[in-house]
């Protein structure tokens, strides 16, 4: 029993960041998004019998799974709290945990996060789930209780409201540099 409390100690350490901020795509409320990220591991470590690794890569193939049980955990609470999205900022030291990237992509990346924040919360989901997590149409129809068209046209919009956004931000940098 105590070596499987030390396994799960480590898998949580090394996984934490990753799992945060898996979560904070979803839940922009730092303190929810860590009781997330509990509430995740929780699962993670009452179903871990269930994980089997069909690849010799099997970080990668852990990876996948936890993110897939934080995306769900994260989705129940949005439901739970009838969607009402709080904005915060995810603490520095959490990107700087995170050390599969450089800095340079951690930059890129929160600013990517930063406009999708802005979007309203249905076109967001639809958009973190197909762009950012790499789900179909159909598992997010499934996972959201909608339809695959509306997860499409949801996606679509998101689309063009990040570009509006993004040529706005241009444009103003274009402006203040003259």
């Amino acid at each position: 029993m105590r070596a499987e409390r030390k396994h799960q100690k480590e898998l949580y350490e090394r996984f934490y960041a990753y799992a945060l901020i898996t979560v904070f795509r979803y839940v922009y409320q730092y303190d929810k998004a860590v009781d997330v990220v509990n509430d995740g591991f929780v699962k993670v470590f009452r179903n871990f019998s269930k994980f089997k690794a069909e690849t010799a890569d099997t970080e990668m193939m852990l990876m996948g799974w936890i993110k897939r049980i934080m995306i769900n955990t994260a989705i129940d609470r949005l439901r739970k709290d009838s969607a009402q999205v709080e904005m915060c900022v995810l603490p520095d030291n959490v990107w700087n945990e995170h050390d599969n990237s450089t800095a340079s992509d951690t930059v890129l990346y929160k600013e990517l996060i930063g406009y999708v924040k802005q979007l309203p919360p249905g076109y967001r989901m639809v958009f973190n789930l197909f762009v950012l997590d790499g789900y179909t149409h159909q598992e997010i129809s499934e996972m959201l209780k909608i339809n695959v068209g509306t997860s499409k046209s949801n996606l679509a919009k998101a689309r063009v409201f990040l570009q509006s956004l993004l040529k706005k931000q241009t444009e103003f940098k274009n402006y203040a540099a003259q």
